[in-house]
Parts: C-alpha cells; structure tokens; sequence
C-alpha cells in the first residue's frame, strides 16, 4: 500500500467547504479531470453508506470505480472505500477539514493506494503520478470550491 496527500488552504468557511466535498456527485467532475461521469445511490444528502460511482480516465484506460462513504463527521471528516475491483484501488481515502482563522479552511486530502494482480507491479508508478499531481490536485479543489 502507498500514500498520497496534499493539503491546501481554502478561503471558504470549512461548514461550506465540507458540503462542496461531500457532495462528491456533482463537485469532483469540478476538480478532477479524470472523472468523466459520476453517479449517487442513494439520492438525496451523502451519509455513510452512500456509493458513489464513476467512470474516470488513468494513464489512458477508462475504469469504472465504485466509492463507498464510510466515516462522515461534518464538518471534519470524510472518508471512502473502493469496493470496485481495479488493479490499483484506493483501500482508504478521504478528506480532514480544519478551520482556520478569518473563515479559512485547511483540507487535507489523502488516498491509500494498493495493487491487485497484474496492478501490485503499477501501484508504484500510480501513487508517484499522484504524488507529483497532488499540489495541482489541491489547488484545483481549491479553485473549485471558490467557484461555487
């Protein structure tokens, strides 16, 4: 299993940047280009339990990937589980939110990686792209959120 992380300040006050988050059907399309279509069952607010899935674009191969919410602690924490069955998942990722002075937040984002089958051999090179990618990656939630 390997790590990334990337944390970034937001000027939005954390209870707003936690709903943009959550929210994770409409929003990550915002601030994640490789996300080309998303879906969530159930409708309605995102609760633990709530699956998200999507089809996203990684070094040139188009995936399904299925997310379920597994902790949800507004305005504080989010975390996920991939339950699809890809040669690299994120075992466990998620979001810690921590307000800031003058109505700021601080987001850190993180996704533990690991590799199945032929995938044990490409976790390596995915978590060092999304190593080198993680500043960009915040600050595209950043702009996100401020956008909205």
């Amino acid at each position: 299993m390997a790590r990334f992380e990337a944390t970034v300040d937001i000027d939005r006050p954390v209870a707003e940047v936690f709903a943009f988050l959550a929210d994770g059907g409409e929003n990550d399309r915002k601030f994640s280009p490789r996300v080309h279509a998303i879906s969530k069952q159930p409708a309605g607010p995102t609760a633990v339990g709530t699956v998200f899935r999507s089809t996203v674009k990684d070094a040139g191969m188009t995936t399904r990937r299925e997310f379920r919410i597994s902790d949800l602690v507004a305005p504080a924490r989010i975390r996920w589980n991939e339950v699809s069955t890809n040669l690299v998942t994120a075992r466990e990722g998620g979001y810690d939110l921590e307000p800031l002075a003058n109505g700021r937040t601080r987001v850190r984002i993180f996704n533990d990686l690991e590799g199945h089958r032929l995938g044990k051999l490409l976790v390596g090179l995915a978590v060092a792209a999304a190593r080198k990618d993680a500043p960009a990656f915040g600050q595209r939630i950043k702009a996100a959120v401020g956008a909205s």
